[in-house]
């Protein structure tokens, strides 16, 4: 996940917040804390999904944002779907 305004990347090494809000097919939203790849200067950061994150087939939506001291930054929201097992 990669913060940018407009196609500047935002260093987010400051950051108080870093989330990801991912709302299942059904609506059901959950919200968690996020990590820094590096040092949190490229802007970058992620979450590893555990077991029960991705349990509902269907599409899926996520967004992410950080709160740093210029203010209150979001992701585009991304959507991706998620199959069934045979």
């Amino acid at each position: 996940i990669t913060i940018k305004d407009g196609d500047d990347v935002v260093d987010i090494s400051s950051a108080t917040t870093k989330k990801i809000v991912i709302k299942k097919p059904s609506g059901t939203k959950l919200t968690y804390d996020t990590a820094f790849i590096s040092d949190g200067t490229d802007g970058q950061m992620k979450y590893n999904a555990v077991s029960g994150d991705l349990d509902e087939a269907g599409t899926y939506k996520l967004q992410s944002y950080v709160i740093i001291s210029d203010g209150t930054f979001y992701t585009d929201i991304t959507s991706f779907k998620v199959y069934r097992n045979l």
